[in-house]
């Protein structure tokens, strides 16, 4: 029996039309700019976040980090949530590699940041204090439950960091999962912010790789931060291939993803020692109560046992997020393996 995979979308594996796609892709050498594949999945990231040009990464944390140093030098400082994926996720690497000085403020719970706290946030024109240069958004929003930032919030923050002469960077990690939910276009969540980055291979089941899409100088002050960084690919149409499918075709479907997680959360919900968080797209969190019997490692183990993959994240804590490899089936077989493990 196969395992029932929930950990992360993360675990999506190309679909036949992808690999066929990876076997037939004409490549070149991508550091030279030769490689047309890649070339033509970039123009379709820019296109369809409606920035001048896109920049393929092998991931989403390269991603972020090469938008990052192409928005800050040394010692300046980047205001960002301090649950933010950029900040809890990636090793510090902002600062590690690249002298950034994160600037944490709180994450409201759902996910936005408070615009008198940005405000609060931003240093004076002071010799002692570090240079604020830019605002980290990030959409959906992986640890406040994958809400989405809607088009009208993350336009009160541009036109905050605009009026500062700030930049605005987006980690849309899950950014097609945040216009599925919203019912808008991609191109409508990022209008007013200066750079996005976005991953392949997630939800959209590419096998590797992330976009950064912003106007045609940030990208080109990327693609060197991506060369120091190691990320220069050589004939990586191979793997472009299937972002481009990625992109044209595995975002159309996500809405089935976010109807699953509602499905079983709604189920979770129902059982008395389950407590529920609130369920936007394809992410939800959730915990069992001291009432029960099974602490998170034993109702992992208990899980497992029973084919569904399910690490516990806390004491008592999960996260679970569905993806194209879970079906309506699977969905009603996790219901009956948690109901089982909970009797």
């Amino acid at each position: 029996m196969g395992l029932i995979d929930l950990r992360s979308d993360t675990v999506t594996v190309p679909t036949p039309e992808m690999r066929e796609a990876m076997a037939k892709a004409p490549v070149g050498d991508d550091v030279y700019g030769d490689d047309p594949t890649v070339n033509r999945l970039q123009a379709l990231a820019a296109e369809r976040t409606g920035k001048e040009a896109g920049l393929f990464v092998p991931s989403g944390t390269m991603g972020n980090l090469a938008s990052l140093l192409a928005h800050c030098g040394r010692g300046d400082e980047a205001i960002m949530g301090d649950k933010a994926h950029t900040f809890q996720h990636e090793q510090g690497g902002l600062a590690a590699l690249g002298g950034i000085v994160p600037h944490t403020i709180p994450n409201q719970p759902d996910g936005t940041l408070r615009l008198a706290d940005i405000e609060a946030a931003i240093r004076p024109d002071d010799s002692h204090a570090p240079v604020t240069r830019l605002v980290c958004l990030e959409n959906t929003h992986n640890a406040c439950n994958g809400t989405p930032l809607p088009p009208d919030y993350v336009r009160e923050v541009a036109d905050l960091a605009r009026s500062r002469g700030l930049k605005v960077h987006v980690d849309g990690a899950r950014i097609f999962n945040a216009a599925t939910a919203l019912n808008v276009e991609v191109q409508e969540l990022v209008a007013d912010v200066d750079s996005v980055t976005f991953c392949l291979s997630k939800g959209l089941s590419a096998p590797v790789g992330a976009m950064i899409c912003g106007d045609a100088d940030f990208i080109a002050r990327a693609h060197r931060a991506r060369k120091v960084l190691g990320g220069g690919m050589r004939q990586a149409g191979i793997i472009a291939a299937a972002g481009i499918l990625a992109i044209e075709k595995m975002s159309l479907r996500l809405g089935e993803d976010h109807a699953r997680a509602r499905r079983l959360a709604k189920a979770f919900a129902a059982l008395p020692e389950v407590e529920v968080g609130p369920v936007h797209t394809n992410i939800f969190y959730f915990s069992v109560t001291e009432a029960c019997p099974l602490d998170g490692a034993a109702l992992s183990s208990a899980l497992q046992a029973q084919g569904v993959l399910l690490p516990n994240r806390g004491p008592r804590a999960f996260r679970l997020v569905t993806h194209v490899w879970i079906t309506d089936e699977d969905v009603e077989t996790v219901i009956g393996a948690m109901t089982r493990a909970l009797a």
